[in-house]
């Protein structure tokens, strides 16, 4: 155990979850690549997570990672807590128009359940491979539509350990981004369907699946899409027209598939990841004067 761990572990509250020293991330982040967490956190529900966070000195940084589909994690690692939502905080269930979803649902499932309730506009969350938490702080979207699109409220346990409910306009969302604070963790939201044709649900479901079937690198080691797409403009086409299809530094690759994708081949390095998509971010300066931007979160320390 290093210094930092072992300072922490000094002030660490007592929990009714699990708490793990050097916990791996790159275990289930989906570049498989990435230090350890100095700690990680699973709670035993909500009452358990403020409660550490209010005991939990305000200098220890804290990040609330789902399944770490669009995460960099650097390979020196993670310093502070890690919290990782346990199952029990995933239950879905459909109340009108209304769908509720823990913070550790996946998208896949809250898009099912309003199917089964044939109730519209959820559909899109078929298409997002990450938690209802992940996707509220990112204002995760595909085709065509924003998690704020469907966003009511969100219940949020805050760094302090306060547990306050959040109406959609607090979030201050723009484009793949919220006004979060670093270390508040969403713990469920409430989004609004309207009522529609369950058949018509179906199926939209099932073209979101097989176009990402079709134009994504599903069956990598990837973290989703690399860049935000700029005003007027498509991150994957600036890529293509920059030449860096199939780019490669060390084992990371610019999928040839689709190249707003970085892919792990084998044996990459999370500073192999980072350094080509700087490499490309220089490249699409470079041919077309735009600056692309992060979507991928990257976090950590390097080795």
């Amino acid at each position: 155990m290093n210094a930092l761990a072992v300072a922490t572990s000094n002030v660490l509250p007592p929990v009714r979850g699990s708490l793990e020293a050097h916990g791996s991330l790159a275990d289930f982040i989906w570049f498989r690549t990435g230090g350890p967490a100095e700690w990680i956190f699973r709670p035993a529900d909500i009452d358990d997570l403020a409660a550490f966070l209010a005991a939990l000195p305000a200098e220890v940084p804290v990040l609330a990672v789902g399944v770490g589909s669009n995460l960099i994690v650097r390979d020196g690692g993670l310093p502070g807590v890690v919290v990782r939502l346990p199952k029990a905080m995933a239950k879905v269930s459909v109340d009108g128009e209304l769908v509720r979803a823990g913070g550790a649902a996946m998208g896949i499932t809250v898009a099912s359940a309003a199917r089964d309730a044939s109730l519209a506009g959820l559909e899109f969350l078929r298409g997002i491979p990450g938690t209802v938490g992940g996707a509220v702080r990112m204002n995760a979207g595909a085709y065509g539509r924003d998690t704020a699109d469907i966003l009511v409220e969100a219940t949020v346990v805050t760094r302090d350990g306060t547990v306050e409910t959040w109406p959609a306009a607090r979030f201050g969302f723009t484009y793949r981004h919220s006004a979060l604070p670093d270390g508040h963790v969403v713990v469920e939201a409430l989004f609004r369907g309207t009522p529609g044709d369950k058949v018509a649900i179906t199926a939209e479901m099932d073209r979101i699946a097989a176009e990402r079937e079709a134009s994504q690198p599903l069956r990598s080691r990837t973290g989703g899409s690399t860049f935000k797409n700029p005003p007027g403009a498509k991150a994957w086409e600036l890529v293509d027209r920059a030449g860096c299809r199939g780019l490669m530094v060390g084992k990371a690759q610019v999928s040839e598939k689709h190249t707003n994708f970085l892919i792990n081949t084998g044996g990459a390095t999370s500073a192999d990841i980072e350094a080509l998509g700087d490499e490309v971010r220089r490249r699409v300066r470079e041919t077309s004067g735009i600056d692309l931007e992060w979507e991928i979160e990257r976090v950590g320390v390097a080795s």
